[in-house]
């Protein structure tokens, strides 16, 4: 009787367990940690690395489905001329050697998912202090690693277990709960009729008529008005607002397609709270993207786009409703915003 209450208590421990994950993102001295919603994690050393950057991701559960990746450059530009990194790499100013029969290797990209070769690896670094190049430039400082192993370890519930990176234990791999189960936010009209062209006229005029009527400060010069097709009767209607040196406010309203016009103004709240704590998003330039009929915004930190926030809305037939939220705080010229980490995903 006891075994079978000890048996059901564990496995509601591990529903429980599973139900929700709450995205986090921490920076740990050098290096960032971002977790989504699937409890899936993705730490990379930040700052001053010259281009060499060491990436780890780590999936949730008792199965050991890790990667571990050293780059020179990014996954599309790197110095033509710069020596392969794998001869060349130091740590504490010693050769790092590693098992290249376990890696996958081109001059300027290691990595490897072996979970042998990847605990090898970072017993030989976590003590350190960096990772440099005996030829060329490139720093990976390895201060904050020790701390951002730990936190994925809390975040996944593997502190005590044998999975562990960080304070390993005896707890079997079992004891590690799963990843939540995958949200699903349902398309309702993947394929809505095509506006007319009167609908299309109309529903421009009307855009017109309610960005003329709106508190904005962006030039009118700049000001447009973009329709698209949300269901048999209903559509998007968009229209810039503000604007700064590289981003621009839009606002945006679902509209009847027929008149009498019926609008409704859309506001986007996230299903989280982010590190800014604030949960209400703004339009930043927004756009839609026809394929995969998702409302986009892209908030850049910076002018050349290498840091910020950005996410994807589905109409579900009443509002738009989170599909997938990725944000970089550290702007040092690594990630595009097509890779940049994600806290939310769903089907």
């Amino acid at each position: 009787m006891f075994l079978r209450k000890q048996s059901l208590f564990l496995f509601l421990f591990l529903i429980a367990s599973s139900v929700f994950a709450a995205p986090a993102q921490k920076s740990f001295s050098d290096w960032q940690v971002t977790c989504n919603n699937q409890n899936f994690c993705t730490a990379r050393n930040t700052g001053l690395h010259q281009g060499l950057v060491m990436t780890l991701t780590r999936s949730a559960g008792a199965h050991t489905d890790a990667t571990l990746r050293i780059d020179l450059g990014n996954m599309s530009t790197t110095e033509a001329k710069a020596p392969p990194i794998a001869p060349h790499l130091l740590v504490e100013g010693e050769p790092l050697i590693l098992d290249l029969a376990k890696w996958q290797e081109t001059p300027h990209h290691l990595k490897t998912g072996d979970t042998d070769a990847i605990n090898s690896f970072l017993e030989k670094v976590v003590n350190a202090d960096a990772i440099t190049l005996s030829q060329g430039q490139g720093n990976i400082s390895l201060v904050g690693l020790k701390a951002s192993l730990l936190f994925i370890d809390s975040q996944q519930q593997r502190v005590g277990s044998e999975t562990a990176w960080i304070k390993k234990g005896d707890d079997p791999p079992l004891s590690v709960p799963p990843a939540p189960a995958l949200k699903e936010v349902t398309l309702t009209n993947p394929t809505p009729t095509p506006l007319t062209q009167v609908e299309l006229s109309d529903l421009l005029d009307y855009g017109t008529w309610r960005m003329n009527n709106s508190q904005c400060s962006l030039d009118p010069a700049r000001r447009e008005v973009r329709v698209f097709a949300l269901s048999d009767d209903k559509a998007l209607l968009m229209t810039g607002c503000e604007a700064g040196a590289y981003n621009v406010v839009d606002l945006a309203w679902v509209v009847s397609r027929q008149k009498p016009f019926a609008a409704r103004q859309i506001r986007l709240k996230l299903p989280f709270t982010p590190g800014s704590g604030n949960t209400e998003l703004e339009l930043m330039n927004a756009g839609y993207d026809e394929t995969n009929k998702e409302l986009t915004t892209l908030a850049k930190g910076r002018g050349i786009g290498d840091c910020g926030v950005a996410t994807r809305w589905r109409f579900d037939g009443q509002r738009f409703r989170l599909v997938r939220y990725a944000e970089e705080p550290a702007c040092d010229e690594w990630n595009s915003n097509a890779s940049w980490p994600t806290l939310w995903v769903t089907k």
